[in-house]
């Protein structure tokens, strides 16, 4: 199996924060084996360095800010903004040479993203839609946890949701979800997986949410339409109505009568086999009631932990067993496209097609 390292691309887009972490403080962030220190400058501008000062590598997160300027913690060098050295203890003269890189930062969808690539490449039309998490039509929370597995992991585990079934099964899972059939499509830089369950009882979540907001408690029809973008963003539309009020497909796709919720995820290589995974929850209902919003949070930030002690057990295993190879079945179909389409990624950057690596390689027909 290739475990070469940087299974990754760095000419993306990846989430370092949410926009609230970030402030007039200095915050230390991993990407992509890249060390960095974010901040806001005084007009509220993002800025993101390497996290490591050019005299003697001190970690900058341990100096101070001074103004929109770093003021390294050892020996006190003073660095702007882009990263250039404005100030060196006992010398007039500053050597032209001293600057720490200067990462490309944007700020959208409540995320302050960073390309860890080439910075010529850093368009923001690239950043991953996730309209969601602050549109006014929708409301919701979430959070970043630290996943100790690789990070393509956490995107096979979004890809295939049939482990709902057995994961999650006090709340968002039922038999259903693993019997229910789907279809998977895909194009340049996304892959879809589409699953529609028809005249069934509502998972305990489910039926609690349309029970709350819409006062009905029955069967339901259910849906999961599930979107990734490379090369790590997973956007799933989730939700479910009474049964036969229109919201299938075939029946107009009318969800009125039903609840709405968007599970959105991007998912940022930290290391090798570390990962930051931030999350959110948004719906289109009750939107007023903040105390829903909080435990809504705080409940899928239970079901999200319970997938976090099925990755790193998985990440271990795969470490303990290094030649195993993985079969796939038919539910992993959005996944292999998924990791497919990664592999695209690296390998162009690469420039040697064929090369991508994967922590469970797919096994292709012929």
């Amino acid at each position: 199996m290739n475990t070469a390292p940087n299974h990754f691309p760095l000419n993306a887009w990846y989430a370092a924060a949410y926009d609230v972490e970030v402030g007039r403080s200095l915050l230390a962030r991993t990407v992509c084996n890249q060390k960095l220190v974010l901040y806001r400058q005084t007009d509220g501008r993002l800025a993101a360095l390497e996290d490591a000062c050019w005299h003697r590598l001190l970690p900058l997160s341990l100096g101070r800010l001074e103004g929109d300027e770093v003021v390294c913690g050892y020996h006190g060098l003073v660095y702007n903004a882009e990263g250039r050295c404005t100030h060196m203890p006992s010398q007039e003269t500053i050597n032209p040479a001293a600057c720490v890189r200067r990462f490309p930062v944007a700020e959208k969808h409540r995320f302050v993203w960073i390309w860890p690539g080439d910075p010529a490449l850093a368009d923001e039309a690239l950043i991953p839609d996730l309209h969601w998490n602050h549109d006014p039509e929708w409301a919701g929370d979430g959070k970043m946890i630290r996943v100790k597995c690789d990070y393509r992991l956490v995107v096979d585990n979004l890809m295939d949701l049939t482990h709902e079934t057995f994961v999650h099964g006090s709340s968002i899972g039922n038999r259903a979800v693993a019997e229910a059939p789907f279809v998977a499509t895909h194009g340049e830089r996304t892959a879809t997986v589409t699953r529609w369950m028809e005249n069934i009882e509502a998972p305990p979540f489910w039926a609690g949410q349309i029970r709350q907001a819409r006062g009905y408690t029955g069967p339901v029809d259910r849906w999961q339409i599930i979107r990734f973008e490379a090369p790590c963003t997973v956007a799933i539309d989730v939700g479910v109505a009474p049964t036969g009020t229109g919201a299938l497909p075939r029946d107009g796709g009318d969800r009125s009568h039903g609840v709405n919720g968007m599970v959105l995820n991007t998912i940022t290589p930290e290391t090798d086999n570390t990962c930051l995974y931030f999350w959110a929850f948004a719906r289109n209902y009750c939107l007023g009631e903040q105390r829903l919003t909080h435990q809504l949070r705080e409940g899928v930030a239970g079901i999200f932990r319970e997938d976090e002690l099925v990755l790193e057990a998985q990440q271990k295993a795969i470490e303990e067993h290094p030649d195993h190879r993985f079969y796939n079945l038919n539910i992993d179909a959005g996944a292999m496209w998924a990791r497919r389409l990664i592999d695209r990624m690296v390998e162009a950057e690469r420039g040697t097609p064929g090369a991508g690596s994967s922590v469970i390689p797919i096994r292709r027909a012929g």
